[in-house]
């Protein structure tokens, strides 16, 4: 799957675009779960519920966002790849989201396991896409946006919440 076009997206994902790795589409995606798992397998066991200020989401708040959001990026791209046009793809309150969810109690595999199980749906459903599928715009309501353009968001959003908790969270 290619690289998606500037017009295939609102220019506010340009920045998710532009962390994910250049080469194939399907290596980087399988890169990025890699790398995703090895990250949080090697937080410190101390600091996975660790806020880094008081509104701020823990260690694994921030995996838990990261998946929501994989689900949410995946079913926009089925839209788009089913050439739907007329469906609004509405963007998701991700603090609703977060607040209506208790990862505390949850182990860090067990969201690494959630990850795996979402990576591989979205995964399936990018392998099995025609060229033309993957280009099909859909309705972000106030854009348009294709199914290979969110792919490439969702492998940018994983990295830039890892560098987010690299330089927030693991900094001393």
């Amino acid at each position: 799957m290619q690289r998606p076009e500037i017009s295939e997206y609102k220019s506010y994902f340009q920045y998710y675009i532009d962390l994910v790795d250049k080469g194939s589409f399907f290596d980087v995606l399988d890169e990025n779960a890699k790398f995703l798992i090895e990250f949080f397998n090697n937080v410190p066991k101390e600091l996975l519920n660790h806020k880094y200020a008081e509104d701020k989401w823990t260690v694994k708040e921030v995996l838990m966002h990261i998946i929501d959001t994989e689900r949410a990026f995946a079913f926009r791209a089925f839209v788009c790849a089913r050439g739907d046009a007329d469906t609004p793809l509405h963007g998701m309150d991700e603090n609703l989201y977060a607040a209506n969810i208790n990862v505390s109690d949850r182990t860090i595999e067990s969201l690494i396991d959630e990850f795996i199980a979402v990576r591989n749906n979205s995964k399936a459903l990018f392998e099995n896409l025609s060229y033309k599928q993957s280009m099909f715009l859909g309705n972000g309501i106030t854009y348009k946006i294709s199914a290979r353009a969110l792919g490439y968001i969702s492998i940018g959003h994983v990295k830039h919440h890892i560098n987010i908790i690299s330089e927030r969270y693991l900094q001393k």
